[in-house]
């Protein structure tokens, strides 16, 4: 192999490490991210559950005292 296709071949591997590199802090930044919104959309589906029985309950004690 001549020195130029060597000096080549070893730019572009040098090159693809480099990417891998950037790729992989990418992909750990995104899985990151993910799990923050995941936990965060956990959170918001307990407060809404919360607000959602709460509403129930103030709806059935309103018809009770209604019919008083």
């Amino acid at each position: 192999m001549s020195n130029r296709k060597w000096a080549t071949l070893e730019s572009k591997v040098g090159e693809l490490i480099e990417l891998c590199s950037v790729l992989s802090k990418e992909n750990h930044a995104l899985r990151t991210q993910q799990d923050n919104w995941t936990k965060e959309r956990a959170k918001l589906i307990e407060k809404n559950e919360l607000a959602k029985s709460r509403v129930e309950s103030m709806i059935v004690r309103l018809k009770t005292l209604e019919q008083d």
